[in-house]
């Protein structure tokens, strides 16, 4: 599995999450889901992962990502990261 993960401080969770529904990066009909979490002690600290088909499909996303700006609105913590699971065990 491929993912794209990322961090950010943002000002307004709300107002940040209205944003991210608009797809500024254009996942949608590229990746194949995503996961958003917050710090339970910040909830204005957002750490998103993005899953793909392939690395292609995560690159192309980050540029279009990167290439809208949308980041340029909040502390970008941990910049869009392309991963690959190495080992996954659920308990």
């Amino acid at each position: 599995m491929v993912a794209m993960v990322l961090n950010l401080e943002v000002a307004d969770y709300d107002e940040w999450k209205k944003l991210f529904d608009s797809d500024p990066g254009g996942r949608k009909g590229i990746a194949t889901g995503h996961t958003v979490s917050r710090n339970v002690e910040n909830p204005n600290d957002v750490f998103i992962r993005t899953e793909y088909r392939s690395v292609e499909d995560a690159k192309k996303v980050r540029q279009q990502l990167l290439d809208s700006g949308a980041l340029n609105r909040s502390t970008v913590k941990t910049p869009p990261t392309i991963i690959e699971v190495a080992d996954q065990v659920t308990y």
